[in-house]
């Protein structure tokens, strides 16, 4: 028999307490690696600013090593929005690949299905009808992605929840919430239309530590909650009714899968605002880099993480003096590749 693609190296590893499991060594490498690369652009973005500073000095102050004045810069202004945007990132790159394999389809993205378009609306109905403080806009935006999670759910479900009608549903359902978003702008006077506008580009500007806390202990919780699912989740890709007769609880699965991505999502646009096309490429770029057709979890996440911090550099450093919310570059970059990804699903004949 001839076979096709690229041969898989696994390793299979077993426990002192007589568990075994298979390691891909492809994928394991692409995730160190991504973790390095992480880690780099972390320290370089950690070194940029108006009062530069080498990767040396940044990982001295790191150990506390530095002077008071790089020990403030580092520890109080910088280091807390690099996490911010590590695990914004993590959170949007693995909702996104949560989505995608429970609707079995590459659009099926926080940012197609509606969900930041209804943090959005959270948000802007806080600053817009309340006035709202920081603290409260971070929590409507919260509520707002938790409501549109759920009623996309429900209109979604028939007797399950498929990939195509969540898709469907979801562009809907981002029609409707984006229609409302435009009326609440209008309704707002100058100053708090100015404030949300800002909010709607998605940016880590002035982000800190009570951003940060709330962010690691989501993802503390939710994290190792999804990565215990993940064996469900492939047997969902092959279909409901063969992962029915493996033994798996479909809905409930699903149920639990979707609920922690639209708690990912909805946390990180509200520590981050509606940083654009995040979940949509980490997924498709880490499936691209590990080359395996499960839903490659932790590659999406440890993509994610990088693809944010990176931008968040490229929007300080490519534009000269002119710093750019990373919103606008992840927008920028993200639109290019929906572009391409819908050309190559109309040529492979899925759309």
């Amino acid at each position: 028999m001839k076979t096709t693609g690229t041969p898989r190296t696994a390793r299979a590893v077993r426990t002192p307490g007589g568990l075994s499991f298979r390691l891909d060594v492809r994928t394991c490498t692409v995730v160190g690696l991504l973790l390095a690369a992480a880690f780099a652009a972390g320290v370089v973005l950690i070194g940029t600013g108006d009062f530069p500073m080498s990767a040396a000095d940044v990982l001295g102050t790191l150990v506390g090593q530095g002077g008071q004045g790089q020990e403030f810069i580092v520890r109080e202004l910088r280091l807390p929005r690099v996490l911010v945007g590590l695990l914004v990132g993590a959170c949007l790159g693995l909702g996104g690949a949560l989505f995608q394999s429970v609707s079995r389809n590459p659009l099926g993205s926080p940012d197609v299905l509606g969900l930041s378009q209804g943090a959005t609306a959270g948000a802007l109905a806080v600053i817009v009808l309340f006035s709202g403080s920081a603290t409260a806009v971070t929590l409507g935006a919260f509520a707002g992605g938790l409501v549109t999670g759920l009623a996309l759910y429900l209109l979604a479900w028939k007797q399950g929840v498929h990939g195509y009608r969540l898709v469907l549903v979801g562009i809907g359902v981002s029609a409707v919430v984006t229609a409302v978003n435009g009326y609440l702008i209008t309704k707002a006077d100058f100053v708090d239309a100015s404030r949300a506008v800002v909010w709607m580009t998605g940016s880590l500007n002035g982000r800190d530590w009570t951003q940060v806390r709330p962010l690691l202990a989501l993802c503390a919780v939710l994290v190792p909650l999804v990565l215990a699912g993940a064996r469900g989740l492939r047997m969902l890709e092959m279909g409901d009714d063969v992962a029915h007769a493996l033994g798996v609880r479909v809905e409930r699965v699903r149920l639990l899968l979707m609920g922690s991505a639209v708690l990912l999502v909805a946390a990180a646009t509200a520590a981050a605002g509606p940083v654009g096309f995040v979940a949509l490429t980490a997924p498709q770029l880490a499936r691209r880099l590990t080359r395996s057709p499960g839903p490659n979890l932790v590659p999406s996440l440890c993509m994610g993480a990088t693809l944010l911090v990176t931008a968040d550099w490229a929007s300080q450093r490519a534009f000269g003096a002119d710093q750019l919310p990373v919103g606008v570059v992840t927008g920028v970059l993200g639109g290019v590749y929906l572009l391409w990804l819908l050309v190559t699903e109309r040529r492979a004949g899925r759309i």
